[in-house]
């Protein structure tokens, strides 16, 4: 009883461990992505504004 609980609690820290680290790394990609383009935005921004 113990062995099969201590197993079941295993696989589930196990699986729990990889599907946070997998949204860890598909957050900090799209951090990345989004961070680019609203300095790009914003770059473009001061760009209009100083040529006026």
């Amino acid at each position: 009883m113990k062995r099969s609980l201590l197993i079941a609690a295993m696989l589930l820290l196990c699986t729990g461990c990889s599907a946070t680290w997998k949204g860890v790394k598909e957050d900090t990609s799209s951090a990345t992505t989004w961070t680019n383009d609203e300095v790009n935005k914003g770059a473009t921004s001061v760009k209009e504004k100083t040529d006026k």
